[in-house]
């Protein structure tokens, strides 16, 4: 997750933001084929890595220090996770699977060069990544995390 699955997600989500504060409003899109390809390689390479999700494996490698977490505490440990992967591994799957899907679907967004739908596509991957980490990482905080995507304050750009 930190060293593939992240950062790719972040070609896609950083490629379309718009950023709002005091000082006004700031765009960013991709405008150069450069910046398409870019995001077409990270929703390819995050297609694929959902399939190494599903592939068996201990969720974080000997030595990690992540190892020394102790369980109880609003995120699972590594140890927990992959008990959870292992009594379920099917409803894993169905998230890696989902992931995949919505990945794969960007693909036509980004082949249209389609800039506004790359907020939807973003926005999409983001919530089938949360789902994930809502079952997997962080379960005991969902009921906090739902309440809190409810107040959200959303931008849509105003049509012209």
């Amino acid at each position: 997750m930190e060293h593939i699955v992240d950062p790719v997600a972040d070609w896609i989500f950083d490629a379309a933001v718009i950023d709002v504060s005091e000082k006004g409003t700031v765009e960013t899109l991709p405008l150069t084929d450069e910046d398409w390809t870019r995001v077409e390689r990270g929703a390819m390479i995050l297609a694929e890595s959902a399939n190494l999700l599903k592939m068996p494996r201990t969720m974080v490698p000997p030595g990690d220090e992540s190892l020394k977490k102790e369980p109880g505490g609003p995120e699972l440990t590594p140890a927990e996770i992959e008990a959870k992967i292992k009594k379920d591994p099917a409803l894993w799957a169905k998230h890696a699977d989902g992931l995949r899907q919505v990945a794969i679907e960007s693909l036509a967004v980004i082949k249209s060069r389609d800039a506004q739908a790359l907020f939807d596509v973003g926005d999409r991957i983001d919530k089938a990544c949360e789902s994930c980490h809502l079952e997997y990482w962080y379960p005991g905080d969902k009921k906090a995390v739902l309440e809190d995507q409810q107040k959200r304050v959303t931008y849509d750009k105003p049509k012209k």
